[in-house]
């Protein structure tokens, strides 16, 4: 938890990294943070369909379009943050010539994605064998 709350603070002062370590090879930096904008990119598509789901499918019971978009949108925020954590861990695992952090979230991501994908396909199935 107190390493937490530390990466949490260097959120919102990323240049007090500087202080921690050695600088890495430019090049690690960069493409942690093209990861970093890789995750936000994702995070931004998951928001967008959360939304479509919600304004675009008016047609879907109240409940299931809601829920949805819900599990949609908590999903991108979820990833919007853990983005930025990750980063963090990461720039602080290499100023510190440590092994880089290992996560489970690509994993709960995928399935989240998985299942709300499956449920999207029997609803576009049972919707197409209702007409």
């Amino acid at each position: 938890m107190r390493d937490f709350a530390r990466s949490l603070r260097l959120w919102f002062s990323p240049g007090r990294i500087g202080d921690e370590g050695e600088t890495p090879d430019y090049r690690f930096s960069l493409a942690n943070e093209r990861t970093f904008l890789a995750w936000i990119r994702t995070a931004l598509a998951l928001v967008g369909g959360g939304f479509a789901v919600d304004q675009f499918l008016p047609r879907l019971g109240g409940a299931a379009r809601v829920g949805l978009a819900v599990a949609l949108l908590a999903a991108g925020a979820l990833c919007a943050l853990r983005a930025v954590n990750h980063w963090m861990r990461c720039e602080r695992a290499m100023r510190h010539g440590e092994d880089l952090p290992v996560t489970r979230f690509p994993t709960v991501l995928s399935a989240v994605v998985a299942v709300v994908a499956v449920v999207m396909l029997v609803i576009v199935v049972l919707g197409r064998a209702g007409r």
